[in-house]
């Protein structure tokens, strides 16, 4: 799989990680091979990804029999299987990361989506779930809601390495950064080497496209099709815009100076949505060096079989990434409006595929016991 485009990301800057992971991949040996042919150097998870993962096949069945015979209860149950393949998963990844020198070879696991409200909450089980997986180059994953950003700083500062997840604004991306920096801020204080402490930013993008289109089709068609398929990528770009702006500053070069890493920002939800759209759109359209893009195995596979890979095509695009946005405002459809919305959608999707987890766990338990 490791074919041409696929390099040529790499050779651009771009970290290629998979955004899908299963006790299937992990005992098919795909997951291995895909990482022995090059092909990714990371993979991410999320409560929808793991509630698909259960719900699919026999693969768990042993273990749930043997949690069953423990009595072990449904949130238990469900902590143990996803740290045991999220621990399985970074040892696969460890050659990776020792060679990259802990830039990849990384592995997420996201805190219960119940908690993206509750501060206290959500630090005390991002360090549960570090403890747990007890793997270098594990990454937990925390929402930027408002009350997510003083959880990451905190969970940063304890030495935890984060990636933050659902981002859809840039105002958010930029408090995200900061909330960043404090952390990093704090760990130097609290005395950790901070070169062993990474991040990257989850920035969202193929569901500004599917909300906007949406709204664009209630304006005249001659005025909205320019704008269809227009406004995840162009925001996107501004956030790179913010990245670089963020990490040229002398709050930053005061922490590089440190051995502080950069929070790299990562192309999240990266699997097209409209049929009408280039299926390899939200890849070879954010090529940025210092960028990761998480991909679903279809994309992944579409990029490498006609991905046209042409090097950087997000820096000098602001000014046009710009125009785009302030034409929807034009139009009428509100940036704040839409993204808000998406912030608190990506929340809810991810509590309801959590409780239908928590539900196939309790009945595969309750199976097993009878």
């Amino acid at each position: 799989m490791a074919a041409a485009p696929l390099m040529a990301l790499a050779q651009a800057g771009v970290s290629v990680w998979l955004d899908d992971l299963s006790r299937a991949r992990l005992t098919s040996g795909g997951l291995a091979a895909m990482i022995a042919e090059g092909a990714i150097t990371g993979v991410t998870t999320n409560p929808s990804i793991f509630q698909a993962a259960l719900a699919d096949g026999d693969d768990y069945a042993d273990q749930v029999a043997a949690l069953a015979a423990s009595g072990a209860g449904v949130e238990d149950a469900v902590f143990a299987m996803t740290t045991d393949d999220v621990r399985a998963a970074c040892d696969l990844f460890l050659p990776v990361y020792q060679a990259t020198n802990g830039v990849d070879g990384r592995v997420s696991i996201e805190v219960d989506p119940r908690l993206a409200h509750v501060t206290d909450a959500t630090i005390e089980q991002a360090k549960a779930l570090h403890a747990a997986v007890d793997r270098p180059n594990v990454l937990i994953k925390i929402p930027a809601t408002i009350e997510g950003l003083p959880a990451i700083t905190a969970v940063l500062a304890a030495g935890i390495s984060v990636n933050v997840t659902l981002i859809f604004s840039l105002d958010r991306y930029r408090a995200v950064m900061n909330a960043f920096l404090a952390g990093v801020e704090q760990a130097r204080a609290n005395g950790f080497d901070l070169s062993t402490i990474h991040s990257v930013a989850s920035f969202f993008v193929s569901r500004v496209d599917s909300e906007v289109d949406k709204r664009l089709a209630a304006v005249p068609a001659e005025v909205g099709e320019r704008l269809r398929g227009k406004a995840a990528i162009a925001n996107a770009r501004l956030a790179y815009q913010a990245y670089e702006e963020v990490f040229s500053t002398p709050r930053w070069h005061t922490l590089q100076a440190d051995g502080a890493r950069p929070q790299r920002p990562l192309w999240a939800s990266t699997g097209v949505k409209d049929p009408s759209y280039p299926d390899t759109m939200y890849v070879t359209e954010l090529v940025a060096p210092g960028t990761v893009n998480t991909m679903p195995e279809k994309t992944l596979l579409a990029v490498a079989d006609h991905g046209e890979v042409t090097g950087d095509t997000i820096t000098g695009a602001y000014a046009q990434a710009s125009q785009v946005l302030d034409d929807l405002e034009r139009l009428g459809i509100s940036y704040t409006q839409v993204t808000d919305q998406l912030e608190q959608e990506g929340v809810q999707k991810f509590e309801a595929s959590w409780s239908d987890l928590l539900a196939g766990v309790d009945r595969a338990l309750k199976e097993a016991s009878a």
